[in-house]
């Protein structure tokens, strides 16, 4: 979707200033929504792209105002009051009110490894992949109001593909549920001035992965 979260290329927020000896956490609590986030995960009541969906709709000031731990908190939230496992008013008390949902799962040590461990996304190609390694492809320049891992920087630009990866479930597909719709996954690298224009470092080289819905022959 386009909204302010998609920043890569814009200008006007400074430099990104590397903290030394940067700390796991900088609060408890952000520990605490780690684990948590881990947790609410083995429900399997929503997937990752859902969880980025729901971070990507907060509102600006929102968005731009809060820490990174503070975005994910948000979304928990608002996922599982949604999704019914806990009550506003909780919300509201701080503490559980009535019986928690009967999910059918109960968190243990021995899934600790099992919720640190991301999944695979691969899939079956429903399909012969479009594009080979060399080809010249362009970025459509679409404006999606729902999620999309498309970004705004590399629309309507042209670039070569440099990988295949093997067909993986398609974002933009589950999140308005329609199911994993499994698509081609690319590796595609631009040119600096392609994408920002002659004033571009020319040697920079920028490479994204993109899904073969994003792309047409260039």
């Amino acid at each position: 979707m386009d909204g302010v979260h998609d920043m890569g290329g814009m200008d006007g927020f400074g430099k990104v200033e590397p903290e030394p000896n940067e700390p796991v956490f900088h609060h408890r609590w952000e520990g605490r929504v780690l684990a948590m986030s881990r947790a609410i995960s083995l429900f399997r009541a929503w997937t990752i792209d859902t969880s980025r969906y729901v971070v990507e709709m907060l509102s600006p000031p929102v968005y731009l105002t809060a820490s990174y731990y503070e975005r994910w908190f948000q979304r928990n939230l608002r996922l599982l009051t949604e999704r019914g496992l806990i009550d506003a008013d909780e919300v509201e008390a701080g503490r559980a009110l009535r019986p928690g949902k009967n999910v059918n799962r109960r968190f243990t040590l021995a899934d600790v490894d099992t919720v640190t461990r991301r999944g695979s996304y691969g899939r079956p190609a429903p399909a012969p992949a479009r594009f080979e390694i060399g080809d010249r492809v362009r970025a459509k320049n679409i404006h999606p109001t729902t999620h999309t891992r498309l970004p705004r920087y590399a629309r309507g630009h042209v670039g070569v593909v440099e990988r295949r990866h093997g067909a993986h479930v398609f974002p933009d597909s589950v999140t308005t549920g329609k199911g994993e719709d499994p698509q081609w996954l690319y590796t595609v690298r631009f040119d600096a001035r392609e994408l920002w224009g002659a004033d571009a470092d020319p040697k920079l080289k920028v490479s994204i992965e993109a899904f073969e819905p994003y792309l047409e022959h260039a």
